[in-house]
């Protein structure tokens, strides 16, 4: 690492502030339909046909257009009859709605959820409790009823979580090898692109997925579907109902949503119900043991703060919760990705 007097300052500070245009600029191409319309059409095009196409305005487009060329996320080349504009291969594989690797619901979540609470941020810090009632009018104490205020939210929700496993999905489950696991259970599995990711990689397993019955009831009309028959439901609030037996249950991004009591009461009962040689599997994105970092899980535990109970936490923290429920032979294995997995044994 270079001395202090090799870094920008002024320059790293801009761009610590120019954070939050960056991320508008992409959110905006996805909703207005930019690298959808792109790759539909097969060909470069210009902004005025763009912004014809898309009903904008001819100078917002433009410049839309332009920072995105700035951002990477699109190509231009400059002929006699203008700048023509076409998706670089990233917004092909990741920004546009038909890929099997689309990030556009979670873009549009973020967007439209998570960035209006974190307008309320400083609120957060001074009081250390989540926004949703200076964000939506919405109590507190229960961040899940603010997250599923309405089907239409719902729906967002489980669309962006399915859209983070279709690229990390394989890396977590492959962490381990859970061949020997056939009974599986996905604890506020939600959506089910993780369920389906398992039963892909261990055709010899059956999952189910244990969630609310509304959450339960969209999930089968929306995204799992009948002929997906390695793949059951159960209805459930796993605080509050009992949780079935089974030999593997997964906790994909569930414990950071929750304080330490309420981690060690979900641990307890999920330990109580695992049968003999059976385990938990965690899938959570873990900080370095002196909280030095990652930088996205420092603001993912940020997010914590603002739309739910929890945190981010170290792999000794998390172990030390599957000890106190009574889980041993504990395993880390960080992927190099946005999410890791730790596995325990009963």
């Amino acid at each position: 690492m270079g001395s202090t007097e090799d870094l920008d300052y002024p320059q790293i500070i801009v761009q610590y502030s120019s954070g939050f245009l960056v991320s508008k600029v992409m959110f905006t191409a996805c909703e207005l339909g930019v690298f959808d319309l792109l790759l539909e059409s097969g060909e470069p095009l210009s902004s005025d046909s763009i912004a014809s196409c898309l009903g904008t305005s001819t100078t917002g487009m433009e410049r839309l257009l332009e920072a995105c060329v700035g951002l990477k996320l699109l190509a231009v080349e400059v002929t006699e009859e203008g700048a023509l504009y076409r998706n670089t291969e990233i917004s092909n594989i990741y920004l546009t709605k038909s890929s099997p690797k689309s990030q556009y619901h979670m873009m549009m979540y973020y967007s439209n959820t998570v960035y209006l609470c974190w307008q309320h941020l400083t609120e957060a810090v001074r009081e250390g409790r989540n926004q949703y009632e200076r964000t939506f009018g919405i109590s507190s104490q229960d961040p899940f009823g603010a997250m599923y205020r309405s089907e239409e939210e719902m729906l967002k929700f489980m669309a962006g979580q399915n859209s983070v496993w279709s690229i990390c999905g394989r890396d977590v489950l492959a962490a381990f090898d859970l061949s020997s696991f056939t009974q599986i259970y996905d604890l506020g599995g939600g959506g089910g692109a993780l369920a389906r990711e398992c039963v892909s990689l261990y055709p010899n397993s059956t999952v189910t997925i244990y969630d609310l019955p509304k959450v339960v009831q969209v999930v089968k009309e929306q995204f799992i579907f009948p002929e997906e028959r390695q793949i059951a439901f159960h209805e459930g609030d796993f605080f509050n109902d009992s949780i079935p037996e089974a030999e593997l249950y997964i906790l994909s991004k569930i414990l950071h949503d929750w304080d330490d009591d309420k981690c060690k009461q979900l641990l307890a009962k999920v330990y109580k119900a695992c049968k003999p040689g059976g385990g938990v599997l965690l899938v959570e994105s873990l900080l370095n043991e002196d909280k030095s970092g990652p930088l996205e899980t420092q603001l993912y535990s940020m997010n914590m703060l603002v739309q739910t109970e929890g945190k981010e936490r170290t792999a000794a923290e998390y172990s030390k919760l599957l000890e106190a429920a009574g889980f041993g032979v504990i395993q880390v294995k960080r992927t190099g990705k946005l999410y890791d997995a730790v596995l325990a044994r009963k």
